[in-house]
């Protein structure tokens, strides 16, 4: 399997993305930074080339992609990483705002998808690397929509490798742990203020908080991406992060209900 020469990376102007790309550019690769808001494309002092690109519209898809295979001929590879997170029960949280979750976290990466595939197939060459995260293996409390549209992510990647793997394209879901990123600070919390849950929300968006600065950096998550684009036989997974072992052994090895458990324990809820 070829390695990537030129890559699209999306949602890469903070956190785990912009890592990521700055990451790559340093080791040589062609980069292609997307973001909702417009970017010059000539490369910034990172190297990263940006296009403009709102995975939650059609069009805005297929002219970023177009533009870098006109760029480029053709992509080499796909990280699709743009996401977002909402906070609040099961029970409370509207259902707009968990459609939302899902059209950004799952129809987002759907759509460049559908955008790149057809060349990739045509061609033979290509690589896919879709962000996922632990949470869609062990879902985190009054963040279910969140974790949903990671274990979504994480069927669409199996799913995707056994459809297109044949064909001699490779696809790897990046599974981070807690990252220390800005990601939680753009997160609505606003949603518990006044819940039924109030109590247990607000020791759960404590943990949260306080856990997230003892986090290892984004950079973690950069070179797994950077070993699924570049290694000959590029995992399946990649769990990222501190202990990010013990989650898919857990889930292997122990009944649901005692990892529900450690689970609630560690979220204090």
């Amino acid at each position: 399997m070829e390695p990537a020469r030129n890559v699209l990376v999306t949602g890469a102007s903070s956190g785990i993305g912009s890592e990521t790309a700055r990451h790559l550019a340093r080791r040589g690769l062609k980069v292609y930074g997307t973001s909702r808001s417009q970017r010059r494309p000539s490369p910034d002092q990172h190297g990263i080339r940006w296009l403009e690109l709102d995975v939650c519209n059609d069009a805005s898809v297929a002219a970023a992609t177009g533009a870098m295979r006109a760029a480029e001929g053709e992509i080499d590879a796909v990280v699709c990483n743009a996401g977002v997170g909402i906070f609040g029960s099961v029970e409370e949280t509207s259902l707009e705002a968990a459609r939302a979750q899902f059209e950004t976290n799952y129809f987002g990466v759907l759509r460049v998808l559908r955008s790149v595939l057809p060349a990739m197939r045509t061609s033979g060459l290509g690589r896919i690397v879709l962000v996922g995260s632990l949470a869609g293996r062990a879902p985190i409390p009054f963040q279910s929509h969140y974790s949903s549209t990671k274990a979504a992510i994480d069927a669409l990647a199996l799913s995707l490798r056994n459809e297109i793997g044949p064909l001699g394209l490779g696809v790897s879901l990046i599974e981070p742990g807690n990252i220390d990123t800005p990601f939680n600070d753009a997160m609505d919390w606003s949603e518990g203020s006044d819940s039924a849950y109030a109590e247990r929300i607000a020791r759960c968006e404590r943990e949260i908080r306080e856990q997230l600065p003892k986090a290892p950096k984004p950079v973690v998550v950069a070179k797994a991406v950077e070993h699924a684009l570049t290694a000959r036989r590029p995992r399946v997974r990649y769990p990222v992060g501190e202990s990010s072992w013990l989650v898919p052994i857990g889930r292997r090895l122990l009944p649901d209900f005692i990892t529900l458990d450690l689970i609630r324990r560690t979220f204090k809820v």
